[in-house]
């Protein structure tokens, strides 16, 4: 079991402010994490400390919103399922990162991830969703051999300046890339009853997106889902 980090700190020492490109173990990361309440987003990766910069509208708050609509409405129709936005996910001792969406399932239910004593996530949400600039953004880089070898069953890419879509699923140890069908439409593996039109939300055609999704919903792959969960 993982102690708060608060229990940890040395109460009079200076604390140093993360840096981007510091080299810190997962605890040292926290402590100093902990004293810049003004710091909304920082992540270790590999051991390595990553602060965001402030975030634009179109680039990324907007579409990161649009994604928290498509799985905050697959959460509420699906009990024993959670959504986290910007939750801080404690990974292995060198990783911990703050994805932009989290879908899991509920530990008591099977999910392979835990809520912590201090109100984290540890372990692998079955899928994670994040809104990089493009293709060269560390999310399709370091960020994705991270969550591949943690376990993390389906990961999602939306690379805005591109405008395209990357989904992966796990499979054998390995992320392989999972295609729209004919009708532009992603079926989640993890999530029966969670489909996508990846042509409708690229163009922010969220009315379909949602009509979409609303079948799955209806199917009877997600029914059996929320018989077999609850």
């Amino acid at each position: 079991m993982t102690a708060s980090v608060e229990q940890n700190f040395d109460k009079g020492a200076k604390i140093p402010p993360l840096e981007s490109g510091d080299r810190l173990t997962r605890q040292e990361f926290e402590r100093r994490y902990t004293t810049m309440p003004h710091v909304k987003k920082a992540e270790l990766i590999e051991g390595i400390v990553y602060v965001a910069s402030p975030l634009r509208f179109e680039r990324h708050a907007e579409p990161h919103s649009l994604l928290i609509v498509v799985f905050g409405t697959y959460r509420i129709m699906t009990p024993g399922v959670k959504i986290g936005d910007n939750a801080t996910v404690r990974l292995d001792l060198d990783n911990e990162l703050q994805p932009d969406v989290v879908l899991l399932i509920d530990e008591k239910l099977g999910g392979q991830a835990r809520i912590s004593d201090d109100d984290y996530i540890e372990g692998a949400p079955e899928l994670i969703a994040e809104v990089a600039a493009s293709s060269a953004a560390n999310d399709l880089h370091d960020k994705k051999k991270v969550y591949r070898r943690n376990g993390v069953k389906e990961y999602i890419v939306w690379r805005i300046l591109e405008n395209q879509l990357d989904w992966f699923c796990l499979e054998n140890g390995e992320y392989i890339s999972v295609e729209p069908d004919r009708n532009n439409i992603i079926k989640s593996r993890v999530f029966p009853g969670l489909w996508l039109d990846v042509q409708a939300l690229r163009t922010g055609e969220m009315t379909k997106v949602l009509a979409v999704l609303q079948q799955g919903l209806s199917s009877e792959e997600h029914v059996e889902f929320v018989q077999s969960l609850t």
